[in-house]
């Protein structure tokens, strides 16, 4: 359990250098860092990037899909989908920039022409170097540069996949300018390219979930009574920080752990307060996301009750995941669990699915809920986070992330075993 004695019989505010009273912490200087947190180092070096090469290979793979769904070419807008295949980062705004794949022919490119170098230097990144760009003045149609683009390669009717998040502005602009052109959606073609992660990315994500455990542990060993929800996450995003990356966690307390997403209502931690955090990092681009929930002092028996019916529920996803498996089968899996515990029917206390895929955003396919009907297929990924929330009361949620295999399913991090210990022998 924590104690003070994880703080070296240092003052919270002067180990941490943290506010005392106000939510936000402030910058300490290494000297003045908790042993735990200073002790830990960089791990920037063991993350590989993506290459160009395995953009262009995905851009190959997004091309088999549009063939399969019928789809002439794909518009992106600036997001992740964007920067998965492209290497292209841009920020949003009211200016349409649009990298456009066709199934045959080359892509191009459609700026706003004062951010042509901008643009012409993000594209030598990646796969699409070379591509043509089509720039328009600001006092000109965006659209019609998509429509004479496709036009230059032969589509002048048949089907544009707008990329899922692209703006309604944007996906209509393009469709009045080329009305023979259905714009539909692409979801299929990038839900089925970053849903299904290959090697490389699953190292990366296995790495940004261990950054996130330890970071968690070095915070936890460095916590006290008084602290505010704003100091512990200071400590949470000063171990990532240490370990080379940028991350951070929410922290609730007692009754607010109650509300899945936290609440904004300034919280002390007191002893035999329980605490839920829930937070992750990002490794050249692939999220972690983790929750813990674990006691200040000692716990009360129904505390104990609920984590061993939450870790019973979490265990129940977690073997009920593999290929071929539907994914509301692994929802069903953890909440019969809870449910026969008599923390039911659905969603009642359990009040959420049981998981969300994760890669390149937080939330991403394929969600394990009720409804969802499509196969698992080795290379998914997502959380694995049943939770118990009493109103009143207090909640418990434990999350680790999952990653489908051949045979099964596999945790990126060992699950938490105790209220008591959350994070066990944890070392890396």
């Amino acid at each position: 359990m924590i104690s003070r004695r994880h703080f070296l019989g240092t003052s919270t505010a002067a180990a941490a250098g943290l506010t005392v009273s106000g939510c936000q912490p402030t910058t300490a200087s290494a000297e003045e860092l908790p042993p735990s947190i200073e002790r830990l180092e960089s791990w920037a070096d063991r993350a590989r990037p993506i290459t160009t090469e395995e953009r262009a290979a995905r851009v190959e793979n997004a091309k088999r899909l549009m063939r399969a769904h019928d789809l002439d070419a794909i518009a992106f807008c600036g997001g992740t989908s964007m920067v998965y295949f492209t290497n292209v980062s841009w920020g949003g705004g009211e200016r349409l920039f649009s990298v456009v794949v066709p199934v045959q022919g080359d892509a191009f490119v459609v700026c706003p022409a004062f951010e042509e170098d901008r643009a012409r230097e993000q594209l030598a990144l990646g796969p699409l170097g070379g591509s043509q760009v089509y720039t328009w003045e600001e006092h000109e149609s965006p659209y019609e540069r998509v429509a004479q683009g496709l036009r230059d390669r032969g589509i002048s009717t048949g089907r544009l996949g707008a990329e899922e998040t692209m703006q309604f502005r944007f996906s209509n602009g393009i469709a009045l300018a080329a009305p023979a052109i259905d714009v539909v959606d692409a979801t299929p073609v990038t839900a089925g390219c970053r849903g299904v992660k290959d090697d490389h990315e699953i190292e990366l994500m296995k790495l940004a979930n261990e950054v996130t455990l330890t970071a968690y542990k070095a915070a936890y060993l460095a916590m006290e009574e008084g602290m505010t929800q704003g100091d512990v996450g200071g400590l949470i995003s000063m171990a990532h920080q240490r370990l080379g990356f940028s991350g951070g966690a929410s922290v609730q307390t007692g009754e607010w752990s109650a509300l899945p997403h936290g609440s904004i209502t300034p919280q002390i931690i007191r002893e035999g307060t329980i605490l839920l955090i829930d937070g992750g990092c990002g490794v050249e681009g692939y999220r972690s996301d983790m929750s813990r929930t674990f006691v200040l002092g000692q716990p009360t028996d129904i505390m104990r009750e609920r984590f061993e019916i939450e870790l019973e529920a979490q265990t129940a996803a977690h073997r009920a995941a593999a290929p071929g498996v539907l994914p509301e089968e692994v929802d069903a899996a953890a909440r019969r669990v809870i449910e026969d515990a008599g923390y039911g029917p659905g969603y009642t206390y359990f009040t959420h699915r049981v998981g969300h895929g994760i890669g390149m955003d937080g939330h991403e396919w394929p969600y394990l809920v009720k409804g969802n009907t499509t196969p698992l297929v080795p290379g998914n990924t997502f959380s694995d986070e049943p939770g118990i929330y009493v109103p009143g009361e207090f909640g418990v949620r434990l999350e680790d992330c999952m990653y489908i295999t051949d045979d099964g399913a596999e945790l990126f991090t060992p699950q938490s075993l105790s209220l008591d210990d959350p994070f066990g022998n944890w070392e890396h």
